[in-house]
């Protein structure tokens, strides 16, 4: 997977018509994607400003709306590819436009533990 770690204020600082140039680039990238065959899904996240964090710590349920002033970047959006090795993913994260103005983290899926 491929996560879209972009720093919140560049966003938020970011004009519309700014927007919609890096989403038409982005689109082309997904559709190139696509075309290869390696795209599962993929998708742009709203601001963290529209989100809320969820806990629940000894049955009590805890709610903090956004935004999220102890994040310095949010996940701007996300890719789930189908890939042969860790470098093809590397590899496709290097194409990312978003890679340009943000962060791409290439993520495997894995089990919630670390019982090497």
């Amino acid at each position: 997977m491929l996560l879209i770690m972009e720093p919140g204020e560049r966003r938020r600082g970011r004009s519309e018509d700014e927007g919609r140039v890096l989403y038409e680039r982005m689109q082309r990238f997904t559709e190139d994607l696509k075309a290869r065959g390696l795209l599962g899904a993929s998708d742009s996240l709203r601001s963290d400003a529209d989100g809320v964090r969820v806990r629940v710590r000894e049955g009590k349920r805890t709610l903090v709306d956004g935004p999220f002033s102890e994040s310095k970047e949010i996940v701007g959006g996300f890719f789930l590819l189908t890939c042969e090795s860790r470098e093809e993913a590397v590899a496709i994260a290097t194409e990312c436009p978003a890679a340009e103005w943000a962060t791409v983290e290439v993520r495997g899926f894995g089990p919630c533990y670390d019982g090497n």
